[in-house]
């Protein structure tokens, strides 16, 4: 009895063995290989999908978005690691044809073709339809929270501003309190200067002067929030408890016969409460069914939004709030 043994990698072969044999027949790369090259890149607005005469030759955008799709089905979402994927994995390689863009093509790509790449999906759940893999009859929604690249402290509502004021006006008085106090305290008593002081109250001041900015931006916008990182993200309550969190609220929805979505919208809505005819009437559209039946958690409970929906053929199911 011996060990199971290798190839030797130093052995010549009169018939080298081709990058296909290493995909299997039922490998997932060659429906994303198929379903990129099925698709009309130019009628979907990417960008070089039109080659353009003169410059350096761009990666075909069809090698970018299967890399992309890739990456999204094997979360990988770091571009520098799809670049490190496309130099080892033998599926990426196969993929790209042995191309291997940096970790700046990718994200670039991903900026340059944001609005493409959602008409992708769409395409994606046409195809899908044809294909007969939706059902057509009952779909699930339901949101999850992100976090957004947003700390909490740059998050504001008019009440986080209105109390970050008052606090900001409190210790203005605090220091000129301590200017006051400085005429009489004796010499060998340690105390901020008259200067340090004057320093923070400038200080302070500045950044009331920000917050008043912040508030009367609120007031001309009717927005209720304001982050300053990231704009669009939104302070959420969480489930379980009264814990929040800076960031979007993603819904989707998905069809009941394979479990495959049907659509999703990254949206800034705080709760799901006003969500639910505006997502199940897209995905009556997306599915194109006269009538549709949906179900949602508590969450979604509200009569305007029931009445919009069996007034477009949609019947929801929620429970209804204690």
């Amino acid at each position: 009895m011996d060990y199971i043994e290798g190839t030797n990698r130093d052995q010549l072969l009169l018939f080298p063995e081709s990058l296909d044999e290493y995909i299997s027949d039922d490998n997932p790369v060659r429906f994303i290989d198929a379903f990129a090259e099925s698709l009309d890149l130019k009628a979907l607005g990417f960008k070089h999908a039109v080659l353009p005469e003169t410059g350096r030759p761009p990666y075909h955008p069809s090698v970018m978005l299967k890399l992309y799709v890739y990456g999204y089905l094997n979360r990988i979402r770091s571009s520098r690691l799809l670049e490190k994927e496309s130099h080892r994995n033998v599926e990426a390689i196969w993929l790209t044809g042995k191309l291997m863009p940096d970790h700046k093509t990718i994200p670039n790509f991903r900026r340059d073709n944001r609005e493409a790449i959602r008409e992708v999906c769409r395409a994606f759940t046409r195809f899908c339809r044809e294909l007969d893999l939706f059902g057509g009859e009952l779909v699930a929604i339901d949101g999850s929270k992100f976090k957004a690249v947003n700390n909490k402290g740059r998050n504001f509502t008019d009440r986080k501003l209105r109390r970050a004021m008052k606090d900001i006006e409190k210790k203005i008085d605090a220091y000129l309190d301590e200017l006051d106090e400085n005429d009489v305290i004796e010499p060998d008593e340690h105390k901020p200067t008259a200067e340090e002081l004057k320093e923070k109250i400038q200080r302070l001041k500045e950044r009331m002067k920000e917050y008043k900015g912040l508030k009367k931006e609120m007031e001309e916008t009717g927005e209720t929030q304001i982050s300053l990182t990231d704009p669009d993200c939104r302070s959420m309550p969480l489930a379980g408890g009264p814990r929040t969190q800076v960031g979007y609220n993603v819904q989707v929805s998905v069809d009941e016969k394979h479990k495959l979505i049907v659509d999703h919208e990254v949206t800034n809505a705080v709760t799901d409460r006003d969500l639910l005819s505006h997502m199940a009437k897209r995905a009556k559209d997306l599915l194109g069914v006269d009538e549709l039946e949906v179900l949602a958690d508590m969450g979604y409970y509200h009569g305007k939004e029931v009445k919009a929906c069996l007034e477009a053929g949609i019947t929801p199911y929620i429970p209804k709030p204690q």
